[in-house]
């Protein structure tokens, strides 16, 4: 188990490194850019060789650069969804400049076309991106809450998009556990962990997750309402996260933590919790 969490690039994007290190991560997540804006420049190539150097010394692995909320591949409205692939072919060239090994990406917004139309759009969009970008960034689709128009709350939608790409080899999925406890998969019971992670495997292959987002749910099972809680105060619990951080088909993945922050004491709080309940 690797375990890490979303941090900061206050600064220069390189003292994301430091932080996670000093928090005793050994893999981390970051956005690489403002993820509210659209691209305003791109980071210097001085702090993107010390990026890379810092990474090495730190042994800082794997690193996993989260995709910005703007960008809608799914979206039915032409200026957007150009725009959008224009900007997710920027941002994964920069992860492979920067060495990162995976960009993790939510699956857009219909925004109430139908989930088939979007799916196809979402699609169309990746194989574009993957023939324009040719990187070997790996591309982790995550779950959703599945409030509103969002797609992904359900993985027959990771696997339509996955089937439809020309070449899938670097496609794998990202786990969160809060959206998928809230859009309906019972996590917090042992019966329904093991469900979740059958599915996922007979779906698309345990191979192919690559990353789990570990979040506790605030919200009732079935909400689609998407909202973090600390590591066992939520819906899941601290024995719901106890089996799911130690399942023995998981051991060797990458654990990230979404939680609430308002200090870098929250994040030592929840990652003491997490530690705690490794066998």
């Amino acid at each position: 188990m690797r375990l890490g969490v979303q941090v900061s690039i206050a600064g220069r994007i390189y003292e994301s490194l430091d932080r996670a290190r000093r928090l005793g991560c050994d893999t981390m997540q970051i956005f690489s850019r403002n993820p509210r804006i659209w691209r305003l420049d791109s980071i210097n190539k001085e702090d993107v060789e010390e990026f890379k150097i810092r990474r090495k010394r730190l042994k800082i692995s794997p690193v996993f650069i989260h995709i910005p909320y703007l960008i809608n591949l799914a979206s039915p409205y032409r200026q957007l969804y150009k725009k959008s692939i224009l900007a997710y072919i920027e941002d994964i060239k920069e992860a492979q400049s920067l060495g990162a090994d995976y960009i993790v990406t939510h699956l857009g917004s219909h925004k109430k076309t139908s989930e088939k139309s979007g799916i196809k759009r979402f699609t169309r969009a990746l194989n574009e991106i993957i023939d324009e970008a040719g990187t070997k960034v790996g591309i982790l689709l995550e779950n959703t809450a599945g409030s509103g128009s969002w797609l992904g709350y359900n993985f027959r939608h990771h696997q339509k998009i996955i089937n439809g790409l020309k070449n899938s080899s670097n496609a794998g999925i990202c786990l969160d556990t809060c959206h998928a406890y809230v859009a309906g998969y019972n996590i917090a019971t042992g019966d329904g962990w093991e469900r979740l992670i059958l599915e996922i495997d007979s779906l698309l292959g345990l191979e192919r997750l690559k990353l789990i987002h570990l979040n506790d749910a605030k919200d009732k099972l079935n909400s689609h309402s998407d909202r973090h809680e600390h590591i066992g105060k939520g819906r899941i619990g601290r024995a719901g996260f106890r089996r799911i951080i130690n399942h023995p088909k998981l051991k060797d993945l990458a654990f990230i933590l979404e939680t609430p922050k308002k200090t870098e004491q929250d994040d030592i709080m929840n990652l003491h919790t997490v530690r705690a309940l490794i066998n």
